[in-house]
């Protein structure tokens, strides 16, 4: 198959790149920067300059593809309007270039505020206004009608492994910045987690077999506590670990302290009887134990 890849040279991008083209599959990147071209040609795809702002660039390549990875984002919080405008009509010029074909278009989206307050299931839809990625997800949905196989892999918080440079990778460098590795109240939330390894194989496992219109969960572990994931960091860089009060919460971790304090869990049972994927990596508390995160 030959499979257009957006945001091909990031994290969660660069390793389908990878875990696509060891399974056969002929893969095509969009780049929109010379390091991002760079990275994509090492990893053995072909590159196509541009970017997820440029509608036609999209049609047309996706029309030339026999199915499309969606995985570029702006994750700029401050923009976040803006970013989600552009994900929409980058979702929409994909659809439009895929559609009547039955080819797949897989878009990747996430679990927060799905469905508070319980284990959220691949059958649990957003409860009320979430995320604006998780409304864009509903327009790709919608894209089966069109003859599109529409795909939805929502992603857990934290996509870890060596080299990662997210949500976990933050907590650590909070905790060096202020010297004290901290989680909210009782420690008791929880975040769900997923290897980027074992990530990349749902993806490939996705766009190869999975039916039009499925909602599919990237997750390994349905909840990490968070007092847990603070402490392995705290061994991790030698530091003291501490619990925080509600009105201390911003003024140490800034942004991320809100999403670090929900709770949050997520199983991918369906997804595994669908698919036949068994995360088979490094848990996070593993790969916490490891040092990755503390180089």
């Amino acid at each position: 198959m030959h499979v257009l890849v957006t945001g091909a040279s990031g994290w969660i991008g660069s390793a389908t790149v990878t875990e696509l083209i060891d399974a056969g599959h002929r893969v095509t990147g969009l780049a929109r920067s010379d390091t991002a071209a760079d990275r994509i040609a090492g990893l053995g795809a072909t590159v196509l300059r541009g970017s997820i702002d440029d509608p036609e660039v999209l049609r047309s390549a996706a029309a030339a593809s026999e199915g499309v990875v969606h995985l570029g984002y702006n994750h700029d919080f401050s923009q976040m309007a803006a970013a989600a405008e552009t994900d929409r009509a980058a979702i929409e010029a994909l659809g439009a270039g895929l559609e009547g074909t039955g080819r797949p278009l897989l878009i990747a989206s996430g679990v927060f505020a799905i469905a508070p307050g319980k284990v959220i299931t691949e059958r649990d839809a957003p409860a009320g206004a979430g995320h604006p990625r998780q409304e864009n997800a509903q327009v790709a949905l919608a894209l089966a009608d069109r003859g599109v196989r529409s795909l939805i892999a929502r992603f857990a918080p934290t996509v870890h492994g060596a080299g990662d440079y997210g949500f976990t990778s933050m907590l650590a460098e909070i905790a060096k910045t202020k010297g004290v590795s901290a989680y909210a109240g009782d420690g008791a939330s929880h975040w769900p987690a997923v290897h980027v390894r074992d990530a990349a194989t749902l993806i490939r496992l996705a766009i190869e077999d999975a039916p039009a219109g499925t909602v599919l969960h990237a997750i390994a572990e349905e909840g990490v506590r968070s007092r847990d994931i603070a402490e392995a960091i705290g061994r991790g860089l030698g530091l003291p670990v501490e619990s925080l009060p509600d009105n201390r919460i911003d003024e140490h971790f800034g942004w991320i302290g809100r999403l670090f304090a929900l709770d949050c869990q997520a199983s991918s049972a369906a997804t595994q009887r669908l698919l036949g994927w068994k995360p088979t990596h490094p848990t996070l508390l593993e790969d916490l134990a490891a040092g990755h995160y503390f180089a």
